[in-house]
Parts: C-alpha cells; sequence; structure tokens
C-alpha cells in the first residue's frame, strides 16, 4: 500500500509538470526556476514524453501490477545522474529543481519498496 501512494507521487508530478509545459511551456519552466530559453517545441515535447509515462504509473498502480512497481523507483533513479550532469553543462538552476522533485519521489519510492519487502509483501503478488 505505501509503495501505490509513493507512486500516485511520481504519476501525480509527471502529469502536473507534463501538463503544464504542454500549456505554457513558457510560464512553466520560468516556475521551475530556469533561466534559458528552450522554445516552444522542446518543452512541448518532454511534456508529451512526461505526460506518457504518467500514464504508464498511473495504470501500473490502478491495475495493482505490482511486478512494476520497482521501474517506478528505478527509471526516476536514473535520471537523477542526468539532471546533474544537465546542470553541470547548462548551469540551468531547472535541472536542481527537476533534481528536487524527483529524488523525493525516489527517496519516498525507494522507502515504502524497502519496508514493503521487509514486512513480507511480495512485489509479485498482490498488496
Amino acid at each position: 500500500m505505501r509503495t501505490r501512494l509513493c507512486l500516485c507521487y511520481v504519476a501525480g508530478y509527471l502529469f502536473l509538470s507534463g501538463l503544464a509545459l504542454l500549456v505554457a511551456p513558457a510560464a512553466s519552466l520560468r516556475l521551475m526556476l530556469s533561466t534559458t530559453d528552450y522554445g516552444e517545441v522542446m518543452p512541448r515535447w518532454v511534456a508529451m514524453m512526461s505526460l506518457a509515462l504518467a500514464t504508464l504509473i498511473a495504470q501500473t498502480v490502478r491495475h495493482r501490477l505490482t511486478a512494476l512497481y520497482p521501474l517506478g523507483f528505478f527509471m526516476p533513479a536514473a535520471m537523477l545522474a542526468g539532471f546533474v550532469g544537465l546542470y553541470r553543462l547548462s548551469a540551468d538552476p531547472l535541472f536542481l529543481c527537476l533534481l528536487a522533485v524527483v529524488g523525493v519521489g525516489v527517496a519516498l519510492t525507494g522507502t515504502s519498496l524497502l519496508f514493503d519487502r521487509a514486512s513480507g509483501r511480495s512485489t509479485t503478488g498482490r498488496d
């Protein structure tokens, strides 16, 4: 149950940020502390990818596909290193903001996966 709630956080930030970037890319990037102009196209492409991933995570939670729950941890965890690298290349605070938001989701999901495993809940069975 804990992992499902944490994955809802992940799906939520992916959905909200994706929707915001799709509707108002420049304003959304300013809210995420960006200091770089990414134009109109690239943020909307990122928005589509974010919305697609949010849908995948939400459907995984909805259908209780517990065997896929670890992906909600490992995919964003792998992106954390990318955010650090992109910040080092661009010095755009956007990537620090993303690092913080995604990092919270990774920490919550990882912790809940460990607790669920310690309490005997299988990642291949139903919660």
